[in-house]
């Protein structure tokens, strides 16, 4: 008899998967900031979003079976609010999500440590003012909370809420049976092309946190090793933790008052 999934161990699965996420996340925004080997030409946003997407995929692999891979606090929410989810798990996948992603943090720095020390520590952990992607991408400012390259916080608020929508709507697509679904084992696959899809469509004025945890556990860690200005305004809490629950919820409202009621029985 198959043994049965307890809490906690979904809950380390959480955390085992958001670790994966997060080391290989932040490490590829680490490589393209550093560029260690190439010319920085040879680093792109590309680059960027198809790294993330296949650390979502590696993540999902790893750890679906026993947790369901959400490795994200909006996913999390937002199943629980569309019924699919028991909220008493809420809190415990969250806490698991949040250790995970500042324990992937903490890989990243321990890999990169040398260039990160050498190049003055650069945010390479986290969105919005002073992430090295503004930097490289926009020509945008460290100093203070100002616009985004050319997008203001409030614009980026909005994507957040966009960019997470997408997000749930679309892993609710992927993994609904009833739906087209992917088939074999491929959902993972999928689910990390549907990152770098948000990634390449929204991820200019935001950063595409889409994921709390991804944003949160990567910022303490990084203010704890040296980065400055990582919670400095109101920033942190806005986008990429206020705005991605709340893209999270309407995306899994959607897909359950407006597709599936729809989609055929059988």
């Amino acid at each position: 008899m198959a043994k049965e999934r307890s809490l906690g161990g979904q809950v380390l699965a959480e955390v085992i998967g958001t670790f994966i996420l997060i080391l290989m996340g932040c490490g590829v925004v680490a490589n393209v900031g550093l560029a260690p080997r190439l010319a920085a030409q040879a680093y792109d946003w590309v680059t960027i979003a198809f790294g993330w997407g296949i650390a979502v995929m590696t993540a999902v692999y790893a750890v679906a079976g026993v947790s369901g891979a959400h490795i994200n606090p909006a996913v999390t929410i937002a199943l629980a609010v569309k019924g699919d989810f028991p909220w008493r798990k809420v809190i415990p996948y969250i806490i698991g999500q949040m250790v995970g992603a500042f324990l992937g943090a903490l890989g990243v720095y321990l890999a990169y440590r040398d260039g990160l020390v050498a190049a003055g520590l650069p945010n390479v952990w986290c969105t919005g003012p002073g992430s090295v992607y503004e930097q490289a991408f926009w020509g945008g400012s460290n100093v203070g909370i100002r616009p985004i390259g050319f997008y203001s916080i409030e614009t980026a608020f909005i994507t957040e809420i966009l960019g997470t929508l997408v997000l749930v709507l679309g892993v609710c697509a992927i993994t609904d049976r009833k739906n087209v679904g992917a088939g074999a084992n491929t959902a993972p696959f999928m689910i990390g092309m549907l990152v770098v899809g948000i990634g390449l469509t929204l991820g200019g004025p935001s950063g595409y946190a889409i994921n709390p945890a991804r944003d949160l556990g990567p910022r303490i860690l990084g203010t704890l090793v040296g980065t400055r200005g990582l919670f400095e305004g109101w920033y942190w809490i806005g986008p990429p933790i206020v705005g991605t629950i709340i893209g999270g919820i309407i995306g899994a409202l959607i897909y359950k008052y407006l597709i599936s009621p729809y989609l055929p029985k059988e």
